[in-house]
């Protein structure tokens, strides 16, 4: 007989008062199901990670460990430190105690019942198994539009990038010791774990619409996590701008000639409007190099001062508080 393997599943929790309770009676049924199926010890917990919420997020997660202690576990952060680093908080936490760890997002749209072929899948050997959704009919077009297109320019720009996955995922222990070498501040998951190796696979599912609550990632958030994502992963950006100038320059030196010669020929003429339109665009893309330039230093500032990337205040789990 096989020994049974303790699975911990990590949710990461900002304002969720409103999804907790039905989050974790479902939660708590399928760690239930998994037991009783002997696929996972009775050990396994969910472990919600309060990210600094205002709300009643942590005296749920408190009153649901003090209820449920064989079931749930919490990690409270000192302050917001944002998805990112909650979920890295929450998948170091559980490593210690953990053979397997999942991770989630609290509002339900990530299928729960996915949750067992990932555990099938490790049980088969598999090390990382990605949750990819099938298709995405429960978004915007402009939401699909905009995803979708990330994930393509990602892969354009050659980040390693499992295609329509976000961080629904399941890692064994030995994935998530590795992903702890990982040391950088500008956080981009989706892009780290596929850099750990190991053998690894996906599981598809589809998306459900937020259970309760409002989306944490607003298009403002949307357009910065990219933004992290893609700077964070590749250089091409300034590759590109660095090639854009090189065309301008060959450019101005054919439009340097062409004046020339304009000029010996007798032909000329006021060129207000090719002057405005270079000046427009020449100090378009000068202001464009600059941003995409002070966007990689902005990273490297961070970088060097070796901030930590969270903060703990307490620990609920199987041995009390700490």
């Amino acid at each position: 007989m096989k020994e049974e393997k303790t699975l911990y599943i990590v949710v990461p929790c900002y304002k969720e008062q409103e999804v907790l309770p039905e989050t974790s009676k479902r939660l708590m049924k399928k760690l239930r199901d998994l037991e009783a199926s002997g696929k996972i010890s009775k050990s396994s917990r969910v472990m919600f990670v309060n990210d600094g919420s205002s709300d009643d997020t942590w005296p749920i997660i408190s009153r649901l460990h003090a209820e449920h202690p064989e079931y749930f576990s919490g990690v409270n952060l000192s302050r917001n430190r944002g998805h990112q680093n909650a979920l890295l908080a929450g998948l170091l936490t559980a490593v210690k105690k953990a053979d397997m760890i999942i991770s989630m997002d609290a509002d339900l749209q990530d299928d729960i019942n996915a949750v067992d072929a990932m555990v099938d899948a490790y049980h088969e050997g598999y090390e990382v198994v990605y949750g990819v959704r099938s298709k995405r009919e429960t978004d915007t077009f402009f939401k699909r539009f905009t995803a979708e297109g990330f994930y393509k320019v990602m892969k354009a720009l050659g980040v390693d990038i499992v295609f329509n996955h976000a961080d629904y995922r399941l890692m064994s222990k030995r994935a998530v010791e590795g992903l702890a070498q990982f040391s950088e501040v500008n956080l981009f998951l989706r892009g780290i774990v596929p850099q750990i190796g190991y053998k690894s696979t996906t599981v598809t599912y589809e998306r459900a619409e937020r259970f309760a609550g409002e989306s944490k990632y607003p298009l403002k958030k949307m357009l910065a996590f990219a933004a992290d994502g893609i700077t964070s992963f590749s250089v091409k950006p300034i590759r590109l701008v660095f090639n854009a100038g090189i065309i301008i320059f060959v450019v101005s030196l054919i439009m340097l000639i062409y004046s020339i010669i304009r000029k010996m020929t007798g032909v000329t003429s006021d060129g207000w409007a090719s002057l405005m339109v270079s000046i427009w665009m020449l100090g378009g893309l000068q202001l464009l190099g600059l941003g995409i330039v002070g966007e990689y230093i902005g990273k490297i500032y961070n970088e060097t001062k070796r901030r930590p990337r969270f903060i703990i205040e307490s620990v609920l789990d199987q041995d009390g508080e700490a």
